[in-house]
């Protein structure tokens, strides 16, 4: 009996869709399942990635896919800020519907299926002395494929472990304070416990502005925040939504299967933002599947988590553990931290620094005296203790 599919990707969003669009573009079959009724929704990302991450990840982004450019980010604790001049580094703010649908067209015109509105209900494995596959159980009926990828982004790490979510909302707001090309982050510990508040302007007057954090009431946070900002606001787009910010799994393969993407934890742990670490992941994993495929030879496959590893494992293990120390420092820590650090250091890092890669610039923008950090942290764990 025939193969339905070379291979089914649970999940059409970004890494689901470049791993397909990289299969097919070999000439296997592939099958793509998404749970909702329109590619590239809900939109749970705030967007931001730079314009070498798009082009590395083998897109040339239409009009409509890029909202905004970002010149600044201006980074502030409960009563200090900073600010770092982004032009270099050449930030944009995508459309993220219009970006995923892009990159669903390249797939399917090299020959991938996608089916939307189609949820995966469960997988059941076969492997016997003449044929080995997958038959996939979804909304739609039953399918088969010799190889199946999870990308079905933080769904599939809820089932698992719950240590690694935080609770977020995102909204998209009309507001007169809102700067055209200035990205603001802010810190504290006590309204945003382990992450924090976030602007990210799409235009004059308008952007997507969120909060993220343990154990807090989302909705109230965020309208306490936009109220804080002004009373001249209007919402037009409110969504929630669980972020994974542990860093990424164990395994990225077990037999057959490839999890990639926000299921395989490969969104950043600092910001939560994945669109080039889970896109290329998705690349990676597709040309792997493709050299299994054409090789008869499942060794091939381990050359997607070797290859993200060597790309990404230093720059998230050193993102975990500045999460860590976010997370242990109370608003008092967090405002002698932000007064110690170095103007000079923040100018390097306007000139040098890489969006993609920016666990260096955190670590030059904290580069004070060990003496500082040092008396900052023991300071904390008095006041904590206490």
């Amino acid at each position: 009996m025939k193969e339905d599919y070379d291979v089914i990707v649970a999940g059409g969003s970004v890494s689901g869709l470049l791993a397909a669009r990289e299969i097919a573009s070999r000439g296997h079959s592939v099958l793509v399942l998404e749970e909702d009724s329109e590619i590239g929704t809900p939109e749970h990302c705030g967007g931001l990635v730079s314009i070498g991450a798009i082009s590395r990840l083998g897109i040339l982004p239409r009009n409509n896919v890029i909202q905004n450019q970002i010149k600044a980010a201006k980074i502030c604790s409960p009563s200090r800020n900073f600010e770092i001049n982004a032009v270099n580094q050449k930030v944009v703010v995508l459309e993220r519907r219009e970006f995923d649908k892009q990159i669903a067209l390249q797939s399917t015109k090299l020959g991938a299926n996608i089916r939307t509105k189609c949820s995966l209900r469960g997988t059941k494995y076969t492997a016997n002395s003449s044929d080995k596959f997958f038959s996939v159980m979804t909304t739609d009926g039953l399918f088969r494929s010799r190889y199946f990828v999870d990308a079905r982004g933080v769904s599939s790490l809820v089932q698992n472990d719950r240590s690694g979510i935080l609770l977020a909302a995102q909204y998209e707001v009309y507001a007169p304070w809102i700067e055209k090309d200035t990205v603001i982050v802010e810190f504290d510990n006590v309204k945003y416990p382990g992450f924090f508040a976030w602007i990210i302007p799409t235009g004059e007057g308008s952007g997507k502005v969120g909060v993220a954090g343990k154990s807090i009431n989302t909705a109230r946070s965020l309208t306490c925040y936009l109220e804080s900002k002004g009373s001249s606001f209007s919402v037009i787009r409110r969504i929630f939504a669980p972020i994974w910010v542990k860093g990424p799994i164990d395994e990225f393969i077990n037999g057959r299967t490839v999890v990639i993407g926000d299921a395989a934890g490969q969104t950043k742990p600092t910001t939560a933002g994945g669109i080039y670490t889970c896109g290329l992941a998705g690349i990676l994993a597709g040309r792997a599947i493709t050299k299994a495929i054409e090789s008869k030879n499942d060794d091939s496959l381990v050359s997607y988590p070797a290859g993200w590893t060597r790309i990404f494992g230093k720059e998230f293990r050193n993102m975990v553990l500045f999460r860590k120390l976010l997370e242990r420092l109370d608003n008092n820590a967090l405002d002698q931290m932000f007064s110690n650090i170095n103007s000079m250091n923040i100018d390097t890092v306007s000139k040098t620094g890489n969006f993609d890669f920016h666990a260096v610039s955190i670590r030059k923008i904290l580069s004070v005296t060990g003496l500082k950090i040092f008396k900052t942290v023991i300071g904390n764990e008095s006041r904590r203790l206490l």
